[in-house]
């Protein structure tokens, strides 16, 4: 069996980050002390795979406020030999296809994902949400960019992207995954459930929308929902709850002070840990605007000593 990875490509995805991050996940973890694991913003849950693979966690709790994020990752767990079969029948259709034939298809399925029910309890599973997660994926192997965005409405408005072979189906991740999330709690909630799962063996990894870095940045178009300044501070507040629990902790984010003076996070969280590494942003339209910026990683332990991203540069 291979080792999980993400299903989709997700904009502000932690996989090129990992070593990074690796660097400074707690000794407790390595030590087999922690049992539980949760991660209140799973997007493409990166570091949850990298976790399940190579330590022993006997159960984690996965939530996300995106509903179609979390049908997909039900229907991987309850359904995946279905999802497996859907997809390859999409995939054989699409791949058959010339140019101008595959456009239409495209945003055939566009419009047909969008016509589904945006208010659906994502918590109440059906097995007829087998063909929904597959335009998921559909959806985003085969969009511009692989950049999974969403309108006010909760409409995914991605363009078709440019690709002539996409992989749509990727069988042996697919059940890697499936194995994975049998110790794993799947749910469309709030990060503030975190309060009801956490205790002094739990390790909690938070990813949450980015604050925008400039006028023109937004790592927030995930879903439909605003994740603005007093949000940062409300994950603040249950950050120090938590910390009060014994629980550890790590948190991702956007640095201020990449373009201007703007200590935001380092204010926030003046009384914990934080670090600075380099990442590299990919989803920029334009290629000369992508490249390396720093992000912060936040923690209520003792980090590690890592390099300064700016020493020798």
């Amino acid at each position: 069996m291979i080792k999980p990875s993400p299903v989709l490509k997700w904009a502000g995805g932690k996989t090129q980050l990992l070593p990074a991050i690796k660097k400074q996940y707690p000794q407790q973890l390595q030590q087999g002390k922690i049992k539980t694991y949760i991660e209140p913003f799973f997007g493409g849950g990166a570091v949850f795979f990298d976790i399940y693979s190579n330590f022993k966690i006997e159960k984690a709790y996965l939530f996300d406020k995106n509903p179609e994020l979390i049908i997909l990752y039900k229907v991987i767990q309850n359904n995946v030999e279905d999802l497996i079969k859907e997809l390859s029948i999409l995939e054989t259709q699409y791949l058959d296809l010339n140019n101008e034939q595959r456009k239409e298809f495209y945003y055939k399925v566009r419009d047909d994902y969008n016509k589904l029910d945006k208010k659906i309890d994502a918590n109440d599973y059906k097995k007829e949400w087998i063909k929904r997660a597959a335009y998921t994926i559909f959806l985003n192997k085969t969009c511009f960019n692989g950049l999974y965005r969403v309108n006010t409405k909760g409409y995914f408005n991605v363009p078709m992207g440019r690709y002539k072979n996409p992989k749509i189906l990727n069988e042996k991740n697919l059940l890697a995954v499936n194995q994975a999330f049998k110790i794993a709690e799947i749910k469309h909630t709030d990060f503030a459930e975190v309060l009801k799962c956490s205790n002094n063996s739990t390790f909690i990894y938070y990813d949450p929308p980015y604050r925008p870095i400039s006028e023109t940045a937004n790592f927030n178009a995930y879903s439909s929902l605003e994740f603005n300044d007093d949000e940062q501070r409300r994950l603040k507040d249950m950050f120090v709850k938590i910390s009060s629990q014994g629980a550890l902790q790590m948190l991702s984010n956007s640095d201020p002070t990449n373009y201007v003076d703007d200590p935001f996070f380092d204010k926030l969280y003046q009384d914990f840990n934080i670090s600075r590494i380099l990442a590299s942003r990919m989803i920029n339209s334009k290629g000369g605007k992508r490249g390396k910026i720093r992000e912060i990683l936040v923690t209520n332990y003792e980090n590690k000593k890592i390099r300064n991203p700016l020493a020798n540069t």
